[in-house]
């Protein structure tokens, strides 16, 4: 059969009657449509003048290509390394679509529907998701500074997609089999200070304790800030023993502010994450940290294209 040329397809095409979805779906095929070499010069820009990821020797030569990337050999070590090696992206293949996918990514789309949009299977769609949202989360605050709020939510754990349970099934949407926040439950930690900048942990099953604490804020609170939390008395005892302020509001008790003491802006970030996450219809346990992240990295609005997600993605840890 012969092959269409294009001024015979553009032919074809206006001769169609377009509606608004299929509109859509040309518009994003269209976007979809990358050169390898753009992916590979955004990466190459990332990576330039990064030491060895073996020894973080600086010296280095060029040692050929591979898969379109630039090989160097190390001088130090004598290995041999690419922009991508050390990091989540390394031996992902079909570069000339990652910033489609990236893309979906900004959009929040579901796995098949970033499979469909950027022409790959939906289980390498599930896979690099899984490469590209925790390299790409990696972009985080130091430090935390002023005024912070730490609070946590709870999700019912789950073992979604495990191919050996440690407990019997249950139905989506199900219930603990105790009242409360229990070991079934995974615990999210999530500090926010008064700029916007949010640090989130997954802090492990039940509830927070204070070496959690100690091992989650310790690092990223200075000594003159202002910690405010609820009445959880793990709160009271780890900013006695780092010697910090602390605020605690009386949630239960019904009170919500004392002028500017409250838990509201953390609060406000817990809600917008629970109804950003309905749309994947259930997250595994082991996968929390990564979709915490995930919103984070939109909410902060510091990488809004593509090329800034795969940049950041591609900086080594």
């Amino acid at each position: 059969m012969r092959s269409l040329s294009l001024d015979e397809l553009f032919v074809l095409l206006s001769a169609v009657q377009w509606s608004a979805a299929d509109l859509v779906r040309l518009q994003e095929w269209i976007a979809s449509i990358t050169q390898p070499a753009e992916c590979i010069a955004v990466i190459e820009q990332a990576a330039a003048g990064r030491p060895c990821p073996h020894c973080a020797c600086p010296r280095k030569h060029r040692c050929g290509q591979a898969s379109g990337l630039q090989r160097f050999r190390c001088l130090g070590c004598g290995r041999s390394h690419n922009a991508l090696t050390g990091t989540p992206l390394a031996r992902l293949r079909k570069k000339e679509r990652w910033l489609s996918y990236l893309q979906c990514v900004l959009d929040s789309r579901t796995v098949r529907d970033a499979a469909r949009v950027a022409g790959v299977h939906r289980t390498t769609s599930f896979r690099w998701r899984h490469r590209f949202v925790p390299g790409a989360i990696r972009d985080r605050p130091t430090m935390l500074s002023a005024i912070v709020e730490a609070d946590e939510t709870y999700r019912l754990e789950s073992q979604k997609g495990s191919r050996n349970l440690t407990r019997p099934p249950r139905k989506r949407g199900g219930v603990a089999r105790r009242r409360g926040i229990t070991r079934q439950h995974d615990c999210l930690l999530v500090a926010r200070d008064r700029t916007g900048l949010t640090l989130d942990f997954h802090t492990g099953r039940g509830q927070v304790t204070v070496a959690q604490l100690h091992r989650c804020l310790g690092p990223v609170l200075p000594e003159d800030v202002l910690l405010i939390s609820d009445g959880a008395i793990a709160y009271r005892h780890f900013a006695g023993r780092a010697g910090i302020t602390h605020e605690a509001v009386k949630v239960k008790a019904g009170v919500r502010a004392r002028g500017a003491i409250h838990i509201q802006n953390v609060n406000s970030w817990h809600s917008r994450f629970k109804s950003w996450l309905v749309r994947f219809r259930g997250v595994a346990s082991r996968y929390l940290i990564n979709y915490s992240g995930w919103q984070r990295l939109l909410d902060a609005r510091r990488l809004t294209t593509p090329a800034h997600l795969l940049c950041a993605a591609v900086q080594l840890g």
